[in-house]
Parts: C-alpha cells; structure tokens; sequence
C-alpha cells in the first residue's frame, strides 16, 4: 500500500469515527428527541455509540495531523473550535467550542437557574471540525490537488529503506550520505510548504533547520534534533579519523523517519 492510499484509508476511519462522534453528542444533549427520531431503531442505535469525551481527544490528534499536512490553511480554524479563546472574557452560544463540552461547561442565569448556555452549543463546532476533516476528503477527489508531497514521501521512504540495507551490509559511510540527501529533500519540501524562502543555492541541512526555526516552524527541541541528525551525516560525508558506527547510521536513519513523519 503506497501512502496514497494509506492516507485515503486513515482518512476514511477519521471520517467515519468522527460521524460516531457526533451521533454522541447528539445523542448527550437531545436524548428524547433522538429516540424519537429513531423509534424502534433507537436502541440498537445508542448502544453502539462512543463516549464522546474518551474519544475525542484521539480523533482530534489524528485528524489535527492530517490536516497539518494535507490542508494546512485551515487548521487555524480546526484548532480555534476546539480551544478556549484566550481573549474569552464571558461564556456565550457563539464561543464556546469543544473544549468546554468536554468539561462539562454550562452557564445560569438567575435564581430560577435559566440556562444561558450549555453543551449543546459544541454541536455546531465539532460539526464544522468534521467538515474540515471532510473538505481533506474532497482534495483528494479533486483535480486541483497537488499530490506531488505524497509521491515524495513513497520516494523518500524508499531511499530509507535502500540506505538501511546499505548500513546492514557494512556500508556505514555511503549509508549515512543517501539518509543525509533524504533529509535534506525533506526539508527543503517543508521550507515550501510554508512559505520560507531559501536563499542559498544548495543550502545544507543546518541551513535548512535555521530557516525553519527562524520562521517558527519547528521549535527548539525539534532544531536540535535535526542539528544533531547533521553532524550524523556530516561525519559521513567528510573523511575524519574516526568512522560513522553502524550504530550511529541507524541512529540517524530512523531519526530522519521521526522528522518525515511529525515535521511538514
């Protein structure tokens, strides 16, 4: 399975969890008139549905990671209608989001305790996240999508895998090279995708990483990984008296797997 098709397949069980999971929340906050609705059908229906507040959260890291990669211009909006606004000030229908859903958030008014808002105010939210979890759906289908990062991603994976061989058969130093030009692909795929400009002709990997924490793509936990992945492979692609270690080759092959996989 080539990762095209792995994301259509993730992308179709995020979907498909995710409409479980509003089914919940619909059936948390309108009870009766859920088993109205369904009638005889009602039974079979609730005692299938997920709890929604043990399931959310890992819905959300999963669907947050697809859309980072695969539909990065809306995932400001996926985050906000999870996440309290930190400019919040009062509780009201038009901003609560997720969060207090699953917090259980309900606001009174009064001695008669007239609800002002409570969780059904989450419905639309989380049905407007599952709606941006759709649209990923529909850019696969369109002709305007661009599966040019997907084609990479197999290609690079394939580098890996010939790298890793490499390593296994002895061949530590050209091993750790190939890994090293994988990297730096990778980088300069992701300098792209958010729009840092790069200004050298052939920039290395440290160049790279500097641009990308300049800009706040990665944070620095993540630069010093990298930076640590390219004194890796600059030992390999310069003659010193000591040689890389198998050891340290698959060190810094499966450390350029992590960043593959978590850094876009």
């Amino acid at each position: 399975m080539n990762n095209l098709q792995k994301y259509k397949k993730d992308l179709e069980t995020l979907i498909d969890k995710g409409d479980h999971l509003y089914n919940a929340m619909l059936y948390a906050c309108h009870p009766a008139k859920v088993k109205e609705r369904l009638g005889e059908k009602a039974k079979d229906f609730i005692k299938d549905l997920p709890k929604f507040e043990e399931t959310y959260q890992s819905w959300y890291s999963e669907s947050l990671t697809i859309i980072r990669q695969l539909l990065p211009d809306r995932l400001d909006d996926f985050t906000r209608l999870f996440a309290k606004p930190k400019s919040r000030k009062e509780i009201s229908y038009e901003n609560y989001v997720v969060e207090d859903y699953l917090q259980g958030l309900q606001l009174t008014r009064g001695w008669e305790k007239e609800i002002v808002v409570d969780k059904s105010a989450a419905i639309p939210k989380f049905e407007q996240q599952l709606n941006i979890l759709k649209a990923v759906k529909q850019r696969f289908q369109s002709s305007l999508f661009d599966i040019k990062q997907l084609v990479q991603a197999d290609l690079l994976d394939s580098e890996l895998d010939a790298a890793q061989e490499l390593n296994n058969s002895g061949f530590a130093r050209g091993a750790g090279a190939i890994a090293g030009v994988v990297l730096e692909s990778h980088l300069l795929q992701v300098c792209d995708n958010h729009g840092s400009k790069v200004a050298k002709k052939d920039p290395t990997i440290g160049d790279l990483n500097d641009l990308l924490k300049g800009n706040n793509v990665i944070e620095t936990p993540v630069w010093r990984q990298i930076q640590h992945l390219a004194d890796l492979r600059n030992k390999c692609d310069h003659k010193k008296s000591t040689e890389p270690t198998k050891e340290e080759i698959d060190e810094l092959i499966e450390g350029i797997k992590k960043v593959s996989k978590t850094v876009f």
